[in-house]
C-alpha cells in the first residue's frame, strides 16, 4: 500500500470515528429529548391515579381517568388479581387495546417502561404495582400507562437515516479529496523518485528536482536530496578526475620507465654480446671493447639512477595519496634557508644563482618538516636551473600578513599562461621541453603536496621566453618555540 493511500486511509479512519461519535451524540440528544418527555407524563400520570385512587367500585371498579388522559392520548390499564378484573379508560375501549399482564409474582420486579406494539403500533408503557385497600395480595393489582410512540419512532428513525447516509456521504468525499491532496501533497516525493531513477538508469547527475512549494517537510526533504545529489556530483567527477589522473599516471610512469629499461637492456645485451665473442673474432681492438664496455656500464648506471629517482619520487606520491603525513616541528627559517642556498650552488647549473640577504630571518620559525621542506625549495630551485640554459637564477623572500615567502626567480624559457594549471599535473611537462630538459614530471607535484601539508600556497608569474618566478607562502609562528 502505498504511503498516499495509507494517509488517506488514516485520515478517512480518524474522520469515520469522529463521525460516528458526532451522529451517536447527535441521536442520543434527540433520543432523550423525544422520549424523556413522554417518560416524565406517563410516570406523573401514573402517581397521580394513584396516590388520588381514581376509580369507583360500581359493581365494577371503574378507574375515574376521565377527559384528562384522553386529552393526552395516554392508555391505562389496571389489573386486580383477586378478581381477575381489567379497568380501562376510553381510549383503550375505543381502540379495542388490550396490554399483556404480568405475572403477579414478578410484577415488582418488572416495574419500569417496556416497549410494545400493538395492532402495528407502538406503545412506551410504564408500569408499577398497586396496593387497594380491602384486596389482598402483593401486590393487589397492577397499573400500566402507555403513550403512542408511532411518531417519535419514526422521527428517530428518519434521523438515524439521515445520520448514516450524510455519515457515509461525507465519508466517501472526504475519502476522495483526501486522495487528491495526498497525490498533489506527494507529488514532490514522486519527482525525488523519478529523478534516483534516473540516476540509477543512467549516468547524468546534474540532474535536480524543481521544487516551487513553501519550506515544508517535503520542501526541505528536496533541498537535502538536490544537496546530496550536488555532492554526489562532485564526488563522481573528483572520482573521474582520480581515475583519469591514475590512468595517466600508469601510462606515463610505464612510459618512463620503459625508457630506461630499454636502455639498460641494450646495453647488457651489448655487453653480452661483446664479451661472448672469441679473441680474434671481432674487429675491435681491446682498447675499443673497454672503452665500448665502460660507456655501457656508464649508461646502465645512469638509467639505474634515473629510475631509483623515479621510484622515489612515484613513493612519495603514493604516501600522499594514502593521506599519510610526517612529523612537524618549528623550524628556523635563516639556518634552513642559507643551508639551502649554499647546497644548491653544488647544482649542475648553467645559470648565475644569486641569493638575497636571510638575515632578517633570524628569529623567525614556521611548524613543518625541514627535510620536507627543503626538498621542495631543491624542486623549485633544480626546475630553474634546467629551464635556464643562460642568465640568473635567484632566490629571495618577502614577508605578507603573518606569511613568509620564498621566491626563486628564473631569466629561463618561460611557458604559456594555458600551461600553469598543469605544471603540478603528475608527468606533466610542456611540450617544447619534453625530450630537451631532463625529468619526468613528477617533482612539481611532489612540491605541491609538501607545500599543502604546510598549509601553504604558491604563486606563479611566467611569460614565454622571458622567464618564470615561484612565491612559495608558508604561514609564519607567531611565538618562539619554547627551548
Amino acid at each position: 500500500m502505498s504511503i498516499r493511500l495509507r494517509l488517506t486511509a488514516w485520515y478517512s479512519g480518524i474522520l469515520a470515528v469522529m463521525l460516528l461519535a458526532f451522529s451517536a451524540a447527535i441521536y442520543g440528544f434527540v433520543y432523550i429529548n423525544t422520549y424523556g418527555d413522554i417518560k416524565e407524563r406517563l410516570k406523573y400520570q401514573s402517581n397521580q391515579v394513584v396516590l388520588s385512587q381514581a376509580w369507583t367500585y360500581d359493581g365494577t371498579i371503574n378507574l375515574m381517568v376521565g377527559g384528562s388522559l384522553e386529552g393526552q392520548n395516554l392508555f391505562a390499564q389496571m389489573y386486580i388479581y383477586n378478581i381477575n378484573k381489567i379497568i380501562s379508560n376510553n381510549n383503550m375501549h375505543n381502540n379495542n387495546l388490550k396490554f399483556e399482564i404480568p405475572e403477579q409474582a414478578v410484577v415488582d420486579n418488572k416495574q419500569g417502561f417496556i416497549r410494545a406494539v400493538y395492532g402495528g403500533n407502538s406503545f412506551l408503557i410504564y408500569q408499577r404495582s398497586v396496593d387497594i385497600p380491602g384486596f389482598d395480595g402483593n401486590p393487589a393489582a397492577v397499573l400500566q400507562m402507555a403513550a403512542y410512540v408511532g411518531e417519535q419512532d419514526r422521527l428517530m428513525e428518519r434521523l438515524k437515516n439521515i445520520l448514516l447516509v450524510g455519515s457515509f456521504a461525507t465519508l466517501i468525499a472526504a475519502f476522495t479529496f483526501g486522495l487528491f491532496l495526498a497525490r498533489k501533497s506527494m507529488s514532490p516525493i514522486g519527482k525525488v523518485i523519478e529523478a534516483a531513477s534516473g540516476i540509477q538508469t543512467g549516468n547524468d547527475l546534474s540532474s535536480r528536482i524543481e521544487y516551487d512549494g513553501p519550506p515544508d517537510e517535503i520542501g526541505r526533504l528536496i533541498e537535502t536530496v538536490n544537496s546530496m545529489l550536488g555532492r554526489m556530483e562532485g564526488f563522481y567527477k573528483d572520482l573521474e578526475e582520480s581515475y583519469a589522473a591514475q590512468r595517466r599516471f600508469v601510462s606515463d610512469a610505464s612510459h618512463e620507465l620503459r625508457t630506461p629499461l630499454t636502455t639498460i637492456r641494450g646495453n647488457i645485451d651489448l655487453l653480452q654480446k661483446v664479451w661472448e665473442m672469441e679473441p680474434g673474432e671481432g674487429k675491435m681492438t681491446d682498447a675499443e671493447i673497454r672503452q665500448l664496455s665502460i660507456e655501457s656500464v656508464k649508461d646502465i648506471a645512469d638509467e639505474s639512477k634515473r629510475m631509483s629517482g623515479l621510484v622515489a619520487d612515484m613513493l612519495s606520491l603514493a604516501r600522499a595519496d594514502t593521506g599519510r603525513t610526517f612529523a612537524k616541528e618549528p623550524v628556523a627559517l635563516e639556518p634552513m634557508m642559507t643551508e639551502v642556498a649554499r647546497r644548491a650552488s653544488f647544482l649542475p647549473r648553467q645559470a648565475e644563482w644569486t641569493v638575497g640577504d636571510m638575515t632578517h630571518l633570524n628569529g623567525k620559525y614556521i611548524v613543518g618538516n625541514k627535510d620536507y621542506l627543503q626538498q621542495m625549495l631543491f624542486i623549485f630551485i633544480d626546475n630553474a636551473f634546467k629551464y635556464t640554459p643562460e642568465g640568473n637564477v635567484s632566490m629571495d623572500t618577502v614577508f605578507y600578513q603573518n606569511q613568509v615567502g620564498i621566491r626563486i626567480t628564473d631569466t629561463g624559457i618561460g611557458m604559456d599562461k594555458e600551461e600553469v594549471p598543469h605544471i603540478f599535473d603528475r608527468f606533466y611537462r610542456a611540450d617544447e621541453s619534453r625530450g630537451i630538459t631532463e625529468g619526468i614530471g613528477l617533482g612539481l607535484s611532489i612540491a605541491k603536496w609538501i607545500i599543502d601539508e604546510h598549509g601553504g600556497s604558491v604563486e606563479v608569474v611566467t611569460r614565454q621566453g622571458e622567464g618564470t618566478t615561484f612565491v612559495i607562502w608558508l604561514p609564519l609562528l607567531f611565538a618562539p618555540p619554547l627551548e
